[in-house]
């Protein structure tokens, strides 16, 4: 069984950036789609952004401009670049694996916290 392992959070200031990592323990074989989700205190979890195995990419409204997200097929590594961070983006940040023959996959999380 494939598992993720998110690492890069941490705390950052207003207008701070971050670069948060979700690396497979094993190769997810196409067709896949790696997303990045978030989940603030006292809310539900959101899809923050996605990028599929044919390189197509989705950002939540909310990051549109600011966050990228790409990934690195031969180190099994799918990156959330996060800019011009804001305190409603603190959040616990999860990455998640969809594969046809995978099936569905989480990650532990990583925190998030901006904040002078």
């Amino acid at each position: 069984q494939v598992q993720l392992v998110e690492s890069g959070g941490g705390l950052v200031q207003p207008g701070g950036s971050l670069r948060l990592s979700c690396a497979a323990s094993g190769s997810i074989f196409s067709p896949y789609r790696m997303g990045w989700y978030r989940q603030a205190p006292g809310k539900q979890r959101e899809l923050v952004a996605a990028i599929t195995s044919a390189s197509n990419t989705h950002y939540a409204d909310s990051v549109k401009g600011r966050f990228t997200i790409s990934g690195d097929t031969a180190k099994n590594t799918v990156y959330l670049q996060m800019n011009s961070l804001e305190p409603e983006d603190t959040a616990v940040y999860y990455c998640k694996a969809d594969g046809a023959r995978l099936g569905s996959v989480w990650g532990q999380g990583t925190q998030v916290t901006v904040s002078s």
